[in-house]
């Protein structure tokens, strides 16, 4: 048995048993994939999966088990090789970051520009994804990027990076331009809304609020990327609903209005597998976003012996203004 075919292993897994994308994954041949497969299940003496014919059907008893204690050890030999580089002052390396779409285009890029001017032989990947598809990357990323509205995000060890609010976008021709403060929460359900998809779920902060007001919503669209909000506010469809910090010099032909008080501020999170050696650079990109950390207690908590104690985390202008200065 090799780390290699464990990693094949994991990867069939995670590509939903389509052996091409497993392949893909990990940058190997489907023929030499399911070589090590073979192999891995000769030595073995038990099928791992279920077949039908050449696909695979579904994970055998006996699989779940033995994928499970691979990602043990894969997870084990990662951190081995984080620990190593560490104490080597290795600082080339790659940081895979799971990150919502706002995030990777209106937090993220000054902050991955100074880590890679402190580590330039450092390679950032993002994976951008829906709010409720960010954790599914965990397994595969150094660290995911979500926000909340209240609840703690599962998965790993939590750290509260920022707090933030959400802003209305409206043309300026707009009936709710003409107010001279945050609309109630009736009304702005008295007209048509373009949020982030996650609002049209039940258990989102927004119908929760509308709820609680007595009121439905009119969510007559809704889009993964703050850029097509603005593009559908622009268009006359409806007041866009987004994160504060997607709004900046280039919508000074669009109104900006405080969303009802109602609606809940949320806040930005790091999540990070349990265990999980970090490296370096992934470190000093968790401090730039939350200079309220200390690294070395960062670092404590991450690995297990140290219980978290986080300080509050500071609001998304304050931040700005810190990093700005």
């Amino acid at each position: 048995m090799t780390l290699t075919q464990l990693r094949y292993l994991v990867a069939i897994a995670d590509s939903g048993l389509n052996i091409t994308q497993a392949a893909e994954r990990v940058h190997a041949t489907q023929p030499g994939l399911s070589k090590q497969l073979k192999a891995l299940e000769d030595e073995l003496g038990f099928q791992l999966f279920v077949r039908r014919g050449r696909s695979l059907e579904s994970v055998a008893p006996a699989g779940v088990r033995v994928i499970e204690h691979a990602r043990k050890v894969l997870a084990e030999v990662a951190n081995i090789r984080s620990y190593a580089a560490n104490e080597r002052g290795e600082l080339s390396g790659r940081l895979l970051l799971a990150t919502t779409h706002t995030q990777a285009r209106y937090v993220l890029p000054p902050v991955i520009a100074a880590v890679k001017r402190e580590f330039p032989q450092v390679n950032v990947d993002l994976l951008a994804a829906g709010d409720a598809e960010v954790l599914n990357w965990l397994d595969q990323a150094d660290l995911a990027l979500i926000s909340t509205a209240g609840s703690v995000p599962q998965g790993g060890v939590a750290v509260p990076l920022y707090r933030w609010r959400r802003v209305l976008l409206v043309q300026r021709e707009h009936p709710l331009a003409r107010l001279a403060h945050a609309p109630t929460l009736a009304g702005l359900a008295a007209h048509p809304l373009i949020s982030y998809e996650s609002s049209t779920r039940a258990d989102s902060s927004l119908q929760r609020a509308f709820a609680g007001a007595g009121v439905v919503p009119q969510v007559g669209m809704t889009a993964r990327d703050a850029n097509l909000i603005k593009t559908y506010v622009r268009a006359g469809l409806g007041a866009g609903l987004l994160a504060e910090m997607a709004v900046d010099a280039s919508d000074e032909d669009l109104r900006i209005l405080q969303a009802p008080p109602e609606i809940p501020e949320c806040v930005t999170w790091a999540v990070v597998p349990r265990g999980r050696v970090l490296r370096e650079y992934a470190l000093s990109l968790l401090h730039r976003m939350a200079p309220q950390l200390d690294r070395r207690d960062l670092r404590r908590v991450l690995e297990g012996n140290q219980g978290a104690a986080w300080p509050a985390p500071p609001h998304w202008g304050e931040l700005l203004h810190a990093n700005s200065a």
